[in-house]
């Protein structure tokens, strides 16, 4: 399979799913009246207790390539901007 063709898929879905965690996010704040800095704070740890931990294709991607250390954790915040930043 092709490597980089995987990791645009799976960067796709992380990002279609995190549109979906803020969606449900927005919409409780929204049933919870919050505003201002109360609705950020709320926003902020919703999305990050709702994400899926880390970047599973990240994860995967550097155990194959049998990453430990200072490696992997560059490897993983490299991978993970990637899959984030919007693709177009």
């Amino acid at each position: 399979m092709n490597k980089p063709l995987i990791n645009v898929a799976c960067a796709a879905v992380a990002l279609f799913a995190g549109q979906a965690f803020a969606a449900d996010c927005a919409s409780q704040a929204a049933e919870k009246k919050l505003a201002g800095a109360a609705k950020t704070s709320f926003l902020k740890k919703c999305e990050r207790d709702a994400a899926p931990p880390a970047n599973e294709a990240c994860l995967k991607t550097a155990a194959e390539k049998k990453l430990a250390g200072a490696a992997k954790t560059s490897f993983m915040k490299k991978c993970e901007k990637d899959a984030a930043a919007p693709k177009g």
